[in-house]
């Protein structure tokens, strides 16, 4: 008996939504790499710029989402079958969405093992480096071992199938609310560390106090674009990762205010982490930097001159690796329940079956660092994690947004008055009916900016025929979503409908 005939799962608090849906939200991403852009564009007055464009931007594609998931009882494999009118074409986009999980855990499983080998380290005593040349072999050894990758990234993946396999309430729920409460704690902990340090202040207040110089500098646009294209990237959505926790959803509350509580708590997690972060490079005379260098190099290198050193390494690791689990655990389920649903599998196959797929499927990403090396898929320097991260968070996440947006204010798709109606259902903060034309018009608009400016982004240093031609395959890409979003065709077979509660 498949999964659609039986009676959807729901979470068994509000608290339990909230945490799991910001531990999907809260990724590695955002936790190294919004202190660096931040510091970089303006400090306080990035904070603000970042702020307002969560809140014009974020919000709405996330609210989308979780309306989406409480409106079909579905994952996305289904829910646009179900909710989308006669005729219309959007359900052939669901495979972009189902395609973007597999892609995302095919890299991130492995980045995720790297964060439990680090803190495994550091819990053992073994990194016991005191240069910045000794702490990056420690890096570079593990990127030359694909033995040693593949294990961790095997614990990870066994550990998060595990989690699902225990079900909604008491698996993914029960742990994540306590990873997620553990997580806070620590970060708490690392922060009054970090803020008691020498010299702490200078970076506090490089972080936090608006630079408008700094802003000047950089140029009013860029920062605000940057800012824009962060508060887009930080919420994990566009793969439909948040609509299946929109799906277990309850009718209580009122979908607005729900995510709302999960913006906020995945900007906490992303200020909590530049107070740990920022002030303990400027205590020791480290100017903080971007993405594994930080994480794998320059803090290892910091921890090992503070006192007790390696218990505040350990500490910060286990933080990242609850950070990194809570959203393999997120992209699990989906992936667990979008397969069910496609192929009306019990949940003990589809668990078996991705336990194996996501396992084969990672192994070119870490292979990429060693024995694929010479796959430079974007030139010198790129690997296959490139090539993934690449259709990922330049394809498919912003694309998949913009159909997720469109479809829920289109007559063809869900329509504006089905959509307002199921987010306003409940208890709770209420969405204006009078956001109709920003949703319809603004949101998709800034999506597809940030969609081109990132190709723009990637390719503008490659050459002008370089750029002509990926900014053309862009243009291509978003012609074809609007001529499905917008066309129709002949009327779909009969669809499964959802559940009643």
């Amino acid at each position: 008996m498949s999964t659609s005939s039986k009676k959807r799962a729901t979470f068994h608090s509000r608290l339990g939504f909230i945490l799991v849906s910001a531990g999907c939200a809260v990724g590695l991403g955002n936790v190294w790499k919004f202190p660096y852009i931040c510091g970089e564009n303006g400090g306080g007055a990035f904070l603000l710029i970042y702020l307002l464009c969560l809140l014009l931007l974020g919000l709405p594609i996330v609210i989308c989402e979780f309306a989406i998931g409480r409106g079909s009882r579905r994952s996305i494999s289904q829910a646009l079958n179900i909710l989308e009118q006669p005729g219309s074409r959007w359900h052939i986009t669901k495979y972009a969405g189902i395609a973007g999980n597999y892609l995302l855990m095919m890299f991130y499983t492995m980045v995720a093992g790297w964060m439990l080998y680090y803190a495994f380290l550091y819990g053992s005593g073994k990194i016991t480096a005191v240069s910045a040349e000794e702490t990056s072999g420690f890096f570079s050894r593990m990127l030359d071992s694909p033995a040693l990758m593949i294990l961790f990234a095997g614990i990870v993946i066994v550990l998060c199938i595990g989690i699902c396999a225990l079900g909604l309430q008491n698996g993914i729920e029960k742990i994540t609310k306590v990873m997620m409460m553990l997580l806070i704690v620590l970060m708490l902990v690392l922060v009054v560390n970090s803020l008691r340090l020498k010299g702490a202040g200078e970076g506090l207040k490089y972080f936090l106090v608006p630079s408008f110089s700094r802003l000047k500098e950089n140029g009013y646009g860029s920062v605000a674009f940057a800012a824009m294209t962060h508060a887009f990237f930080t919420l994990s959505v566009g793969i439909g990762a948040m609509e299946i926790f929109g799906s277990y959803l309850k009718k209580g509350r009122r979908i607005t205010g729900e995510a709302i509580n999960v913006v906020i708590l995945d900007t906490f997690v992303a200020v909590m982490a530049g107070l740990i972060i920022i002030p303990a490079c400027f205590a020791y005379g480290v100017q903080p930097d971007a993405g594994p260098s930080l994480l794998f190099i320059t803090l290892p290198n910091v921890f090992q001159h503070m006192v007790g050193g390696r218990i505040w390494g350990c500490c910060f690791f286990v933080f990242m690796s609850f950070a990194a689990l809570s959203t393999v655990i997120a992209v699990f389920e989906n992936i667990i329940t979008m397969t069910v649903e496609l192929g009306s599998w019990t949940r003990k196959k589809s668990l078996l079956v991705n336990l194996v797929l996501i396992f084969v499927l990672s192994l070119p990403a870490i292979l990429g660092f060693n024995l694929l090396s010479g796959f430079q898929p974007f030139g010198d320097g790129s690997s296959v994690m490139d090539l993934e991260d690449f259709l990922v968070s330049y394809n498919i996440l912003p694309l998949g947004s913009l159909i997720y947006v469109l479809f829920c204010v289109r007559k063809n798709g869900w329509g504006w008055e089905k959509f307002l109606a199921e987010v306003n259902e409940g208890t709770g903060t209420k969405l204006p009916a009078w956001l109709r034309g920003y949703m319809a018009y603004v949101v998709p608009a800034l999506i597809c900016l940030i969609y081109l400016k990132g190709y723009y982004d990637m390719f503008a240093g490659k050459g002008t025929g370089v750029l002509l031609g990926w900014m053309a395959f862009a243009v291509l890409l978003l012609a074809v979503i609007f001529w499905v979003c917008f066309s129709t065709g002949k009327k779909p077979a009969v669809k499964a409908e959802a559940e009643i509660e």
